[in-house]
Parts: structure tokens; sequence; C-alpha cells
């Protein structure tokens, strides 16, 4: 596309955009009058619902894009930016993962100036991976960018939730947020654990005891339930309704408690600091849940725990912040697992030793034994998520070596039999591209050993479903760390090796450690088939 000249952008359906817009500010006119001549009332809010609804289709409407032989332009509602071919760095695509499975995840497009800066451009939009305009469209402005600029890249970058270039923010933010919880968690345990100890030290209150002195003391009072009202929904309140309202009218209490007691029911109502804290029947005892002081420690430390997700995120987009926007950043699993490890042993302790963490002699070792556990797990995520850069001997020492190893196979015989064991391996690794061997993507494993190199569809045993890789057609390129561009099915911890089949790029994807072993696999394969034909003709020789 060298003999593109100007690129434009417009929004879908922009006709029906402006009308739902004017629809919508006039619904939001009739609101504000009927408010102006009679009061507020519901009608207002609505009238304010339809006039942001309005806005962000006119928003919409409004939105436009052009490339031309001066840069990108764009137009909103608000705002006009210009960038000239010079100032900029790359185009990128931006994806957007959706949250659930009905909506579709949404691709745009992305400017990287010179400066460091990232704009978002408000058109092409896409809602499907198979969008031929999108695709046109961000192949016109790349062959601009490409006659009239200087590219950084010489791919399409693909930026997601999964990459470096995506911004940490909101998981700091979500960091903060449950950090903030649990420390006003925290702070109400030392208030709980002293309601505890007064509660049950709490005796019931005699003639003697002064009036200013009764809330601390416990109070009896005699009731008859009227009637009760007990419903299935938990955002409902279920009631016990008392006879000519003495002690009270009504009292709150738990759904099965309100289908438990009947009405005529005596019952017995104990108060503690102007608090009902029990009823007492004939057939059923309610007692008020008030958070201890260790459900309000657990509480905290799930937040701490949770918080742990987060900041492990922002860590490791801090530790990768000099790999490329478009790499896959490894996963937080790990630390995800270690975290999970520290609940083991931290949430019990902060339930039974919420306020004497540090006293006890039983609870100091309990929390030392857990914080070294705590600290293997961290140190093994740390190691687990470091980021392995391939090397060239991924792609060349490994097949040199292999080249080496082939030539000096056919010296190492005993008795005319081969002293290499044959057996199938079978490893996490799959073609990306649609092949003759790897049809439809089905190949999940790629069997090596006993064999010809064969992809299937499963991890054996056996090669049931196999089909053999044409290994004297592939050449490989070139090894790197997984993009964004490469999609979300392949683990962030694997490699890629970039091969030319017969003059057709295909992408193999498998785990750092396994990709050598393949590739490997496919420098020797036809070495080793040559040595093995002439240690036939020499065994033929020879009889």
């Amino acid at each position: 596309m060298t003999d593109v000249r100007e690129v434009s952008c417009s929004p879908p359906g922009r006709r029906v955009l402006l009308f739902l817009a004017a629809l919508s500010a006039s619904g939001a006119g009739a609101a504000l009058v009927r408010a102006a001549y009679r009061g507020p009332d519901g009608w207002l809010g609505g009238g304010l619902l339809l006039g942001l609804l309005g806005l962000a289709a006119l928003h919409k409407a409004t939105a436009r894009v052009r490339a031309d032989t001066y840069g990108v332009h764009s137009w909103t509602l608000l705002r006009r930016r210009s960038v000239r071919w010079g100032d900029l760095a790359d185009l990128r695509v931006r994806l957007k993962y959706a949250n659930t499975p009905r909506v579709q995840d949404t691709r745009g497009v992305s400017l990287l100036l010179r400066d460091g800066r990232k704009l978002l451009l408000p058109l092409p939009r896409s809602w499907s991976y198979d969008d031929p305009d999108f695709d046109a469209k961000l192949d016109a402005f790349r062959a601009l960018h490409r006659l009239h600029g200087t590219p950084e890249s010489d791919h399409v970058p693909v930026v997601s939730y999964r990459t470096a270039g995506r911004g940490w923010a909101g998981s700091l933010a979500l960091c903060l947020l449950l950090l903030g919880g649990a420390g006003l968690a925290a702070w109400f345990v030392p208030s709980a654990a002293s309601g505890e100890r007064a509660w049950r030290s709490a005796t019931p209150c005699t003639a003697g005891t002064p009036a200013a002195d009764r809330d601390e003391c416990l109070t009896t009072l005699t009731a008859v339930i009227a009637r009760t009202d007990a419903t299935w929904s938990r955002s409902k309140s279920n009631w016990l309704y008392f006879v000519d309202g003495r002690p009270m009218d009504r009292l709150a209490v738990s759904s099965d408690s309100a289908k438990m007691f009947e009405p005529g029911d005596s019952v017995e109502l104990t108060v503690w600091r102007g608090e009902v804290r029990e009823v007492v029947g004939e057939r059923h005892v309610y007692r008020l849940h008030v958070p201890a002081s260790g459900e309000l420690a657990v509480v905290a430390s799930v937040c701490l725990l949770a918080a742990g997700h987060p900041a492990a995120r922002v860590l490791l987009r801090l530790r990768g912040r000099r790999l490329p926007d478009d790499e896959v950043l490894p996963s937080a699993l790990p630390f995800a697992g270690a975290l999970v490890g520290t609940a083991v042993w931290l949430l019990p302790l902060a339930y039974l030793h919420p306020t004497t963490l540090l006293t006890g002699p039983g609870a100091i070792t309990w929390a030392a034994t857990g914080s070294t556990a705590t600290l293997a797990l961290f140190v093994w995520a740390w190691r687990a998520t470091r980021v392995r850069t391939p090397g060239e001997i991924d792609a060349t020492t490994g097949v040199m070596g292999v080249m080496g190893e082939a030539d000096g196979f056919a010296e190492k015989e005993t008795d005319g039999k081969e002293t290499d064991a044959e057996y199938d391996v079978f490893l996490a690794a799959r073609f990306l591209e649609h092949t003759d061997y790897n049809p439809y993507g089905f190949g999940t494993h790629i069997v090596l050993g006993g064999g010809p190199l064969a992809v299937t569809p499963h991890p054996g045993p056996g090669r049931f479903a196999a089909k053999p890789v044409p290994v004297e057609r592939l050449v490989v390129k070139g090894v790197r760390r997984v993009r964004g561009s490469d999609g979300d099915t392949v683990p962030s911890g694997w490699h890629m090796a970039e091969l030319d089949d017969a003059g057709t790029p295909v992408r193999l994807a498998a785990a750092p450690d396994d990709l050598t072993r393949i590739l490997r696999e496919l420098a020797s394969g036809p070495l080793r088939r040559e040595s093995r034909a002439s240690r036939s003709r020499r065994g033929g020789t020879r009889r």
C-alpha cells in the first residue's frame, strides 16, 4: 500500500448517533421545563440521564481521524489533535479484553510519540479479530508512516493487559484501596476485643444498680411475640413484632430466627448497652452476631493478602520496564501462590491471637515459622517470574551444537546397535498457524525421540492422531519472547520461535527449555536420518 495518500475514519452509524443525541437532548429539555414549572421530581433525574447519554452519542458521532502526508489528525467533541510523522515513533494496536464472554474484545489504534507520550485515537475501532476494514485502515496508517516517517518496529505491536506497555495505575489504586480496608479493619480490632471482654464479664443488673451504670450490666425483659415477618431475600430485614409494642415495637432478627419464632411465644430479651443481644424462647434462642476481634483480624489479613496480588503486578511491570511495550510479562500467579501459602498460617493465627500476636511464646513461634515459609515462597516466586530473554544460543548455538553431535553420532556404535534410547517424549508446544501438519491449530504437544517429529492433540502416551512435521522444510529464523500479537492463549513464560516453512512464516511456542530441545531436534533430524542410512549401508556391506 505504498500509493496511499490519505486515510479517513468516521464512526459507523453516524446518522443514528446524531438522531439519538437529538432525541436525548429533547427529552432532557422537556424534563428541565417540567422541573421549572412543577418543581424537581423524578423526571429531572431521568432528564439528566438522557442528557448524559446524548452527550456520549454526540461525542461518538463527531469523532473523526484523518492521516495525510503531514501527519495524523483527530477530532472529537471537545478536542483536536495533530501529530506530525516526524514526531511519531510507532503505531500500535491497543487491545482491551472484555470481562464477560458475551462482550467482544475491542481493538483500537494508539500512537507512540518520540517523547514517550501515548495517544489513543478515537477511530478506527474493531470488536472482532477478523475485521478486514480495521486491518485495511491500520495497514494504510502504517504505509503512510513508512513513507513519511521512521517507524521503530517492523511489526504491528499489540499492547494489552498482559504486556509491558500497559499502565499500572489501576493496579496501584486497587492495592492502596485494599490496604486502606486492611488498616480500617485492624483499627477496630482493639475496640472489638474490649467489647468481647466486657460482654463476657457483664452481670445481671440489680435493684440497687444506678441508672448510669445499667448500660454495663444485663437487663432482662419479658415480651410476647405478636407476629413475625420472615423473607427469603437477603436484602430485606426479618422482624419480630411484640404485643402492645412492649418493650419495643419490633426487632430485626435473622431469617432463620424469624421462621422459628411463632405468634404467642413468650420470650426473654437480654439488653446490654442499649442493644438487644439475646432473645430466648422455648424452642429457639437468637443471639445478635457482633463481629468479634478475631473475625476483624481475619478481614484485615484477607485485605492485606488481597492487596499483595495487584502489588505483585505493579512489581512485575516495574521489573519489566525495559522490555518492549508489546512483550508479554511473566504471570503473577507464583506470587498469588505465595500469598495463598501465607494465608494458610496467617488467617488461623489472626483469628486465635488477634491482640496477643507478640505476647505468647506459642504465637511468636507460629509467626516466626510462618514468616520463614512465606519468605521462601516469595523468593521462589521472584525467581519463577524472572524475565528470560532468549539469546542466540536458542536459535543458532543450539543448532550448531547438534550438528556437531550428529557428525559424531555414527561413531557411537556398539555391536551395530545405537546407544541412544528410542522412546517418545511429549512436550507442551503449539504451532500458531494453520498448516498441513497442524490443521486448524489442533496440536497441543510435540512428540520426539522414538520416531519422527510430530504434532499431537494430546500429551500421550502413543502417537494416535499424530501428524509428522516436515523437518526438511522448516528453517529457524529466530527466537523471541511472547508478544501481545501472539494472542492470550500462549502462556506468558513461553518463548516463540519464528520459522520459515518453504517461504511461509510459522510460529512455534513452547517453554524455553522445551523449545530449545525441539529446535535441536529440527536441526538434527536430517543428519540423524543420514547417519542411520549410512550405518544401514555399512551393515549390509558387512553381511
